[in-house]
């Protein structure tokens, strides 16, 4: 176990809550038939989380960036995305229904979590390529967009996959389209958006830094 949980005290915390959540979110849970083919990706990247980190350096920051994208995840993979119900919280906690204050026809989750891909783990790849790869920042930044793309296409296509071949008659509800065709590209597109915005912040702050010395 000593081997998976990060050195850092604080990554290590981190990760243990992380652990934790996980678990609670298996507790009950609606959907139980898809949760494990929900989770296959998250145990593997949690895994490959505590492996990476007792043997390169990751920022407090970049970490923290991880797990809270692990968290989001979790959370859809609770309610298998579509079925999140985040307007009977609003209703219970503010008193209004948010898909009728914004007009949605559908559950938004699942975008959010796939802008959140880009918006959240754009940053430690890039500081990965830059610190152990020798790259520039320009550059890194660059191939961590890609990485991001290439990714996300892939993920799509796995998922289709997994959708197709395990759960036929749910095709439509694993994968979270909700009627919508375009559902794949869409969430490619929040992808590459979360990542370059990202990216354009961090790439904003250096330079003010540098003009502030």
């Amino acid at each position: 176990m000593s081997k998976i949980l990060p050195a850092d005290q604080y990554q290590k915390v981190l990760f243990l809550f992380y652990l934790v959540f996980f678990a609670g979110s298996c507790i009950s849970p609606p959907y139980l038939q898809f949760l494990l083919m929900q989770h296959v990706p998250t145990v593997l990247a949690a895994l490959l989380l505590g492996y990476v980190s007792n043997r390169f350096v990751i920022s407090r920051f970049s970490f923290s960036l991880i797990i809270l994208f692990l968290c989001l995840h979790t959370f859809g993979a609770r309610y298998l995305y579509s079925y999140v119900p985040y307007d009977a919280w609003s209703e219970n906690l503010l008193g209004i229904n948010l898909s009728e204050v914004f007009g949605f026809h559908r559950n938004h989750y699942d975008r959010v979590v796939h802008l959140s891909y880009g918006l959240l783990l754009a940053i430690p790849v890039q500081e990965f390529e830059h610190r152990y790869l020798g790259l520039s920042k320009v550059l890194s930044s660059l191939l961590a967009l890609e990485f991001i793309i290439a990714t996300s296409a892939s993920y799509e296509m796995i998922e289709w996959l997994v959708a197709v071949v395990f759960t036929p008659d749910w095709a439509d509800q694993f994968l979270g389209q909700q009627g919508d065709i375009f559902d794949a590209q869409k969430d490619m597109a929040l992808a590459t958006t979360g990542a370059i915005i990202s990216i354009s912040v961090v790439a904003l702050i250096d330079r003010l830094c540098m003009k502030a010395r």
